[in-house]
């Protein structure tokens, strides 16, 4: 984000469901820390609201002492100066009707999902700030336009007088409060350079022209002296680009002129970057899609979004985030031809608009141009900052006939691209809406599977090389969809990470575990280590290292049992943090393994600092082991280097005798894989540790 982030949501819910589920979108990876504060009630929330600020207004219009348009008043008036986001029924007039009464946003229930909700409450709290800060300009426009040599009058729709200067009442003869209300032409009566008699409604007349009209004129005021003047007309326009009024400057123009065409700039502009906004932009959409289509030609939507912006606003500060957001605003502009428009959606989303392409591979030049562009290092003060981009890609007339479904179609070509890596662009096609569709339905499935005991865990052996004994149990979380049956955990996982349920999900595995092992215990078979996949959404969370020690605390636990497995990239982030953390667990008695080792990006000096008990190599590097191939020397440095470490080395993936041997004759001190067994439900994980097959299996092979 480049404005301040949302902290302190007031959700207005009565439907604990609905609320439960709200609650866990604000853990969406892209979402800033966020408190919610909930409400079963209006009295509540306004009782609430009289002792304490909040940042944005989250109201269910079906509550129990207020519903519908009552209930938007009621949280308009308890606090006016915060953006109110309402849920309701998919209701196009109540949804107009609450826009009217001050809502900035309606969403409709049935509708929600993580992304479109933060989103949507981020756009509001821009949108209210800028709706502040124009009435801020306003009125700091009326107090200037009293202030200034030049007259001015406004009027409505209607061509009637809503506003005169001091010098303007002057100069027509008619007090201000004499004239509000009165048709214009009773109160500003001229005659131009020609002598044509003005209009019934000189407002409406000149409204369309931009810009604005400047003309030799004479006044006649109201005792009947004529007075030559210069005026100029300029439209009013709202958010929605429909014609509010007319501002009209007579006399010495220069200076009136200038105002009235900065507030039309701030109303169609971002107001960080000065790019067009999103009205604005959806204007010129429209405008070249005309074009396009007299013409014959294509136009491309191109939809981005910086990779890792928050974590530059977390490190170094919203000022420096505002700053870069600016310095790639500047560069899109110089990847782009004249003709064509970038715009700034909010937070760090952009569009472009490429106006009349010969072919999509005229898209695909302007995106690897930006890609280039963006990537170069921002000196922003005395910093240094690198940011990549990823960009979707929508067509028109294939992908799209409108403004809204062509930048649809481009934002989630976009995400395509954020989930192969980032920093690349993709073109949308078809069968991303299905993914999208598919990975939507896992989504609301994951949501309701823990309350339908839906998962199960399997646990996987760690064999000692030397010995053969079973040292270890790797969990391995598993989901059985009720009607479309076992879910892969590579399908699942990454959404589970992508929407929050991470969270809840890594806690439920941590618990069964330790139950499970506190079950054998008491059954007096001998006790592995039980190593748990730890994501670095769960590692990351505030209550992480609570939760740890109060599961094994109700699983009467002992903490050495436990065996924590976290990626290179999960602890190489935020390191000091990451070394407070490990050595608070590692006090305790828990253990710490890195896992995946091998295909981050480690800095060894960083490992020796951090508590960490094995290292387990990658199965990818296990899976290509022979005795003649190049990784055989990649093996052997990451088994020395845990070595030298003074850690275990665990081999990941061993399927065949040789890769056993290999690790064998290398020290390597433990391995896990399908050599040995797969992963196995519980009950039959015992019948291993009570049998001890794997030592005669070993001595088999």
């Amino acid at each position: 984000m480049s404005r301040e982030p949302i902290k302190v949501v007031l959700l207005v819910e009565n439907c604990g469901e609905d609320a439960t589920f709200l609650r866990a979108t604000f853990q969406h990876p892209i979402a800033p820390e966020i408190e919610v504060i909930h409400a079963r009630s209006m009295a509540a929330a306004e009782t609430f609201l009289a002792q304490r600020s909040v940042d944005i207004i989250l109201l269910d219009l079906q509550l129990p002492d207020a519903r519908g348009l009552g209930a938007v008043r009621r949280a308009h008036a308890a606090a006016p100066r915060v953006p109110l986001v309402v849920l309701g029924i998919d209701d196009d007039a109540m949804a107009a009707q609450a826009l009217r009464e001050g809502a900035q946003d309606y969403l409709v229930k049935a509708e929600i999902e993580p992304r479109g909700l933060l989103r949507s409450l981020r756009y509001a709290l821009e949108r209210k700030t800028m709706q502040e800060t124009l009435s801020m300009e306003r009125e700091r426009a009326q107090v200037t336009l009293n202030s200034i040599g030049d007259a001015v009058i406004s009027i409505d729709t209607s061509g009637n007088v809503i506003f005169l200067n001091a010098v303007a009442e002057k100069m027509t003869g008619w007090p201000w409060r004499e004239a509000l209300g009165v048709p214009l032409t009773n109160i500003y009566r001229v005659t131009d350079d020609n002598y044509r008699e003005a209009g019934e409604n000189q407002g409406e007349m000149q409204a369309s022209q931009d810009p604005p009209s400047l003309a030799d004129c004479i006044l006649k005021r109201r005792d009947g002296v004529e007075i030559p003047i210069e005026d100029s007309v300029t439209p009013i326009h709202d958010e929605a680009g429909r014609t509010a009024g007319a501002v009209i400057a007579f006399r010495d123009v220069s200076a009136a002129k200038a105002i009235t065409l900065q507030m039309a700039h701030s109303a169609q502009h971002d107001f960080l970057t000065g790019l067009p906004n999103r009205m604005l932009f959806a204007d010129r959409v429209k405008q070249a899609i005309s074009t396009a289509t007299r013409h014959s030609k294509k136009l491309a939507v191109m939809f981005l979004d910086l990779d890792g912006f928050k974590g530059v606003n977390d490190t170094l500060g919203h000022s420096v985030g505002d700053r870069l957001l600016k310095s790639v605003a500047e560069r899109l502009v110089h990847c782009v031809r004249g003709s064509d428009t970038v715009s700034r959606q909010g937070g760090d989303e952009f569009v472009v608009l490429l106006a009349a392409i010969e072919q999509a591979e005229d898209a695909a030049i302007t995106a690897r141009r930006i890609l280039q562009a963006v990537a170069e290092s921002h000196s922003i003060d005395r910093h240094e900052v690198h940011v990549a981009i990823s960009i979707g890609i929508s067509i028109f007339p294939d992908d799209g006939f409108d403004s809204e479904t062509l930048i649809a179609s481009a934002d989630t070509a976009m995400y395509q691209a954020k989930e192969i890596g980032g920093q690349n662009y993709q073109f949308f096609r078809a069968a991303m809406n299905v993914r999208a569709v598919q990975r939507q339905s896992i989504e609301e499935s994951l949501r309701q599977a823990l309350e339908r005991d839906e998962f199960t865990v399997h646990y996987q052996p760690k064999i000692k090389l030397s010995s053969g004994e079973i040292t270890g149990a790797e969990a391995l979380l598993r989901w059985t969809h009720p009607t479309r049956g076992p879910v892969s955990p590579a399908e699942f996982i990454p959404v589970a990470e992508d929407c929050g349920l991470m969270v809840p999900i890594g806690r439920w595995l941590l618990r069964e575990v330790c139950r499970q092992a506190r079950s054998w215990a008491a059954r007096g078979l001998p006790m592995p280590r039980m190593a748990v996949n730890i994501s670095t959404l769960e590692f990351r969370n505030e209550n992480f290292v609570q939760n740890v020690f109060a599961i094994l605390r109700e699983a009467s636990l002992a903490p050495e049992t436990l065996e924590l497995e976290l990626t290179e990239g999960a602890l190489m982030k935020h390191v000091e943090s990451t070394q407070s953390i490990l050595n608070t667990l590692r006090a305790a008695g828990v253990q710490i393994a890195v896992d995946d080792f091998g295909t981050g990006y480690s800095s060894l000096g960083y490992l020796r600092k951090l508590p960490i008990d094995a290292l387990k190599i990658d199965r990818s590097f296990i899976r290509q082991l022979t005795s003649a191939a190049p990784e055989t020397t990649m093996v052997t440095a990451l088994i020395s280097m845990g070595h030298n470490l003074k850690l275990r080395v665990i081999g990941e993936g061993v399927e065949t005798q040789e890769e056993m041997a290999f690790l064998q004759s290398h020290q390597c001190e433990e391995a896990q894989g399908y050599y040995f067994s797969p992963g196995v439900p519980g009950a039959e994980f015992a019948k291993l540790l009570k049998m001890g097959i794997f030592e005669a299996a070993l001595a088999h092979h």
